[in-house]
């Protein structure tokens, strides 16, 4: 197995056979990620309205579904970007062996781990795409963002996407996945931002929903969807493009552990 040396543009290579695999399946893939934070925006956006009344949210006053379609849309980001590189990710390298396939061939491991995580970030901004433009419809986003957000669910993407593939090189079975969803995923979920200004939760717990990455693209997709937000986007973005940095070389490293030693 090739491993060690330098990341070309090969892992582009990578991408492309994820594209052409998708293809045959697009539709059904996108379908959940696409209609489930519709049915949330429908469930609690629209239901909650009347007894949540209106958000004040960084200044400005908003109805309770507009206020969390962004947290919706960065929520898909991130639920895209994750479980492509841990299920999907999995059963390629573990049932499929396609990247002992793959590293039969000039691909270095390197490269293949990166194809892997820039392809769920691609994934990631189809479906903010996806989402943003229906959201658009409905008048609940700037119909704008729906170019504007795409560095966003990017850089949110390759986020979560790193994370997951890192999650991927450590975890023994493919139903352990649960442990890391359950501890993980879903309290990102919901204290977060998403349904809720953090600023309104007890300082400790506004102060530890600060920490987790989904708060700072919940953040930047409010910022940009509905020009409002509570921290500064530049604190977000810098964070965001860190925690990508550092999850890439841990998984990476996880990876090649996993497959070589």
């Amino acid at each position: 197995m090739k491993s060690g040396g330098a990341v070309s543009w090969r892992f582009i290579k990578v991408w492309r056979r994820n594209l052409w695999t998708y293809r045959r399946m697009w539709k059904v893939s996108f379908l959940t990620p696409l209609l489930e934070p519709l049915f949330f925006v429908a469930a609690f956006g629209l239901g909650l309205s009347g007894f949540v009344g209106e958000i004040v949210y960084g200044g400005k006053h908003f109805d309770y579904a507009t206020f969390i379609s962004p947290g919706l849309v960065a929520t898909a980001i991130m639920n895209n970007a994750f479980f492509e590189t841990t299920y999907a990710s999995f059963v390629r390298m573990y049932y499929q062996k396609t990247f002992d396939g793959m590293l039969a061939t000039p691909l270095s491991l390197e490269e293949i781990m990166i194809g892997e995580i820039v392809w769920s970030a691609t994934k990631s901004v189809v479906a903010a795409g996806l989402m943003s433009s229906v959201l658009a419809i409905l008048g609940f986003v700037d119909p704008w963002s729906v170019v504007t957000l795409v560095p966003t669910a990017l850089v949110g993407g390759l986020a979560f996407g790193a994370l997951g593939l890192w999650i991927t090189g450590i975890t023994p079975h493919i139903e352990m996945f649960n442990l890391p969803v359950f501890l993980l995923i879903t309290p990102m979920f919901l204290f977060s931002g998403t349904f809720f200004p953090v600023s309104s939760l007890p300082s400790w717990a506004a102060h530890a929903a600060q920490v987790l990455p989904l708060y700072h693209l919940v953040e930047l997709c409010r910022r940009a969807q509905i020009g409002a937000a509570e921290s500064s986007w530049g604190i977000s973005a810098v964070y965001l493009l860190i925690f990508s940095a550092v999850f890439i070389v841990l998984a990476v490293h996880a990876m090649k552990r996993r497959l070589i030693h």
